[in-house]
C-alpha cells in the first residue's frame, strides 16, 4: 500500500528532510514532495521506513513493513498547491504500476491510525486522485443511520484499526466528508456500504 502524510512543518521540504534524516527522530519516509513539486527520495522502495507508526489497514497490522510513505510539505492548514499535486499524481502512477498497488491501497495516515493521526487532512483532494484512478471514491447515497452496519462495512473497506466508533467515523469523514460534523448519519452509512461493496480490502488474519 501507499500511505500519504503531510509534514506539519513550515519552511518547505528542507526542514522536514533534515528531521527525517535524524536517527534520534525515529521517523522516515520513502518520498517527500515540496510545494513546488520537487520530489526527493529518502528511502529505497524495498526498504522499511518509519512513517506510519502504530495502526492497521485491512489484515496488515505492521503498516510500515508493507507500505511506501509519501510526505507532502504542508502545515495541515493550507491547500496543497497544483505543482505538488501534479508531482504526487505522477509519483503515484509510477509506484502503483511498478509495485502492483491497486487504487484502494492508496490511503491516508488517518485511515490506518484513526484517532491518532489526521493527515493528510481535510484539505487534501482525494476525489482528484480517484478521478485519475489513483485512489477510490464512493458514490453518493442516502440511508438510515445504523452503527453496526457502518462498522461492519468500514472493516470490509479496510478500516480495521482498534479505535472507537467516534475515531473511526472521524477518519472516514476526513477522507470523504471533511466538513461534516455531528453524529453518524444515513449518508455516512450509505458511503460506507458503497465502499465495502465496490472496494473491499482483505481483513482476514493479521499479517506483519
Amino acid at each position: 500500500m501507499i500511505v500519504i502524510h503531510y509534514t506539519a512543518m513550515r519552511g518547505g521540504a528542507g526542514p522536514a528532510i533534515k528531521r527525517l534524516c535524524l536517527p534520534e527522530a525515529e521517523v522516515s519516509c520513502h518520498y517527500i514532495i515540496d510545494e513546488d513539486g520537487t520530489v526527493t527520495q529518502l528511502v529505497a522502495d524495498d526498504r522499511r521506513a518509519w512513517h506510519a507508526g502504530a495502526g492497521r489497514w485491512g489484515a496488515t497490522c505492521d503498516v510500515n513493513s508493507r507500505s511506501l510513505g509519501i510526505e507532502l510539505s504542508n502545515t495541515g492548514a493550507a491547500p496543497f498547491p497544483a505543482p505538488q499535486m501534479d508531482s504526487l499524481e505522477t509519483l503515484l502512477s509510477d509506484l502503483m504500476a511498478r509495485h502492483g498497488i491497486p487504487p484502494q491501497g492508496v490511503i491516508g495516515h488517518s485511515d490506518c491510525a484513526p484517532g491518532r493521526k489526521i493527515d493528510p487532512g481535510a484539505r487534501f483532494d482525494w476525489r482528484r486522485l480517484a478521478r485519475r484512478g489513483l485512489s477510490v471514491w464512493p458514490a453518493p447515497g442516502a440511508g438510515n443511520a445504523d452503527a453496526d452496519a457502518f462498522l461492519s462495512n468500514l472493516k470490509t473497506a479496510g478500516w480495521t484499526a482498534d479505535a472507537s466508533t467516534e475515531s473511526l467515523l472521524g477518519a472516514f469523514r476526513l477522507r470523504f466528508r471533511p466538513w461534516a460534523d455531528g453524529p453518524l448519519d444515513g449518508r455516512d452509512c450509505a458511503i460506507a456500504a458503497d465502499m465495502a461493496r465496490r472496494f473491499p480490502v482483505d481483513a482476514g488474519a493479521a499479517t506483519s
